[in-house]
């Protein structure tokens, strides 16, 4: 824990670790030749059986092989898309991207053709990897549709086929790359409207992963279950250059199951583990309906959203491990704040965390960009080595995020203790002003997490013509719920003018691809009358 007293909500950057100028491809080569017979990556196929291994040697040579073969089809700093779930062949293209000067650009699985054709065009993408199919999806079908009026694309490829090692034209070569290029290009979740592409640099990618690994109490001995998805910063960031910062194991899970992680845990006798809120609460109800042996887990990560006290005991209860919280954002490569392991419960269930190594973090007020008195709310910016690059070609949109002193406005609000605990407290855009007052949604949501028959729940800002807006929560229950006894139960935690007007029952929530509960599709929905009120 860093030794703070701050009158002001800034912690400056922690001079903790060093802030290394080094490419991912570079970071794998280094790795490879300290540690060459090292397991490096374990592959788990959709049934939950064990598929193909690679030592650390074995992945760079088959990531150079792979490298090479890209070389000879492509000119550095041309744009691929890779658009799979979570296999051995996305690891590699990560890496061989990497090495070759490539800029891998990320697409979730469960795209449909309007979805991909978007990312393949406002990417400025010549080539799309895909596989033939997923979980019922007919990728390779969708993706040729896709790509059917974009003439950029020159090149679309099985990623489960030899002709991911085909050779083309070009002379084989592996460039120069340097810490600041281009490694990949993230699109923003979406949980507000259409996502951007947050380009981000090997350098930022690296030293986040870093800082979020040594967090967390990565060492050489380590075996990670990698539930998330790859196409995501938690995957291919946080998880995967994570580890390979201590040359640990990494143990890839092609498609979530709870009871199939489980065994993982178990059998491979795993220590860490990320999941977003939803996957926690599946892992536990498994644990719970058939307990596994869990006794060499120390570490449930877990990003998206706060989280609900009950969880975090149950995760003690059920799993005997520690909890912490992540908070990130894509364009800081991701992670911003995350909890100590020697941290109490009660941090834990109520603050995000204090800020990684080397990043800067500031609650910044909305109106004129100062940092705020510690304990009132504000924007939650962030200034450090792992501040993406730009948002692709969209320079409006980027100097509306970055501000000219470098600061990453994230668009979350939230408040800093005098410790630079971090505590977030909703979206800026989600703020629900209603008679000419500011709530948020995180406060009203925590206080119905309290409530022993609310699993989930999310407030949402409804249009209203007399108030501007009113406050609906949507709630995902234990039980069927009864409105009257939620009422009370607000009205006795917090002031009255918070306590929702429109109460709705869900039995689950639109989600994006990281797990985010996407807000705007709630209130859509509501208004188009899929939803009854309690």
């Amino acid at each position: 824990m860093y030794d703070l007293n701050l009158t002001l909500s800034h912690v400056p950057a922690q001079p903790d670790m060093e802030i290394r100028e080094i490419t991912i491809g570079a970071l794998l080569r280094e790795k490879a030749a300290a540690k060459p017979y090292a397991e490096a990556l374990v592959e788990i196929r959709q049934d939950g059986t064990e598929g193909r291994r690679w030592t650390y040697g074995e992945l760079l040579k088959d990531a150079q092989r792979l490298a090479l073969a890209l070389s000879t089809r492509f000119a550095p700093c041309e744009r691929l898309v890779v658009w799979s779930p979570n296999n051995p062949e996305w690891v590699l293209m990560e890496y061989a991207c990497a090495l070759s000067g490539l800029v891998l650009v990320t697409a979730n699985p469960a795209f449909q053709a309007r979805e991909l054709a978007y990312v393949l065009e406002q990417s400025d993408a010549v080539a799309l990897f895909l596989v033939n199919e997923f979980r019922g999806n007919p990728m390779g079908r969708i993706g040729d549709e896709a790509v059917t009026d974009i003439a950029a694309i020159r090149e679309v490829t099985d990623m489960e086929s030899d002709a991911l090692f085909a050779k083309g034209t070009r002379p084989p070569a592996l460039p120069i790359v340097a810490p600041y290029d281009a490694a990949m290009i993230q699109y923003t979740s979406g949980t507000t409207g259409f996502p951007k592409g947050a380009v981000l640099s090997h350098q930022g990618l690296v030293n986040n992963a870093r800082f979020y690994a040594e967090r967390c109490g990565v060492t050489a001995a380590t075996t990670w279950v990698n539930i998330m998805p790859m196409f995501h910063t938690s995957g291919c960031g946080m998880i995967t250059l994570g580890c390979l910062q201590a040359g640990c194991r990494i143990v890839l899970v092609s498609l979530f199951d709870p009871v199939i992680a489980l065994d993982l845990l178990e059998a491979s006798r795993a220590d860490r583990i990320l999941g977003v809120p939803t996957m926690v609460v599946a892992l536990l109800d498994a644990q719970e309906a058939n307990p596994r042996d869990l006794s060499a887990l120390k570490l449930v990560n877990c990003g998206g959203s706060m989280v609900a006290p009950e969880l975090v005991r149950r995760v003690h209860a059920l799993m005997g491990a520690k909890f912490s919280t992540v908070y990130g954002q894509t364009e800081y490569c991701p992670v911003i704040t995350l909890h100590h392991l020697s941290d109490s419960i009660d941090d834990t269930c109520s603050t995000a965390g204090q800020p990684v190594a080397q990043t800067e973090v500031s609650i910044r007020s909305v109106g004129d960009n100062r940092a705020v008195p510690v304990g009132e709310i504000g924007e939650i910016s962030v200034r450090g080595p792992c501040v993406m690059l730009e948002y692709n070609d969209n320079p409006k949109a980027t100097s509306e995020t970055v501000d000219a002193m470098g600061w990453l406005h994230t668009g979350d609000l939230g408040r800093m203790d005098t410790r630079g605990y971090v505590t977030v407290t909703g979206r800026v855009k989600e703020m629900i002003i209603r008679g000419g007052e500011n709530h948020f949604p995180a406060e009203i949501e925590n206080c119905l997490l309290e409530h022993a028959t609310v699993a989930e729940v999310a407030v949402v800002g409804l249009p209203d013509p007399k108030w501007g807006q009113v406050i609906g929560a949507f709630i995902r229950g234990t039980e069927p719920l009864d409105k009257a006894v939620l009422h009370a139960h607000c009205r006795a935690n917090m002031s009255p003018q918070k306590t929702p007007n429109v109460w709705v029952q869900v039995e689950g929530f639109p989600l994006t691809g990281s797990g985010k509960i996407q807000k705007f599709v709630l209130r859509d929905r509501f208004f188009a009358g899929e939803f009854a009120e309690l």
